[in-house]
């Protein structure tokens, strides 16, 4: 399981469109992710301050795009990293933070 935190406008288009594609997607090549013991920074470090937030649950045997853990250096940790929209049937849960 990996984890994506999303505004719920962005997911509630998400669901209009038949996929999610993240603005990293285009800008970085690929849509961040976190394991489950990474939310609680990747949240402190991003998000502090902000509402109306997503926390998606992701199976990633059922992910379509590519999935890659990655090194982030800043923090010396391995991330997963999805490298293509991803398909919405690959959510099989959505937390509201």
């Amino acid at each position: 399981m990996i984890y994506h935190i999303v505004e719920n406008e962005k997911w509630q288009q998400s669901l209009k469109e038949g996929f999610y594609e993240a603005d990293s997607l285009a800008t970085e090549g690929f849509i961040h992710a976190s394991k489950e013991e990474q939310v609680a920074g990747v949240i402190e470090r991003y998000y502090q301050g902000k509402s109306n937030l997503l926390l998606l649950h992701i199976d990633e045997n059922k992910l379509l795009p590519e999935l890659r853990y990655e090194l982030a250096p800043s923090i010396n940790e391995e991330f997963p990293h999805i490298f293509g929209r991803q398909n919405l049937d690959a959510v099989i849960n959505v937390f509201t933070l």
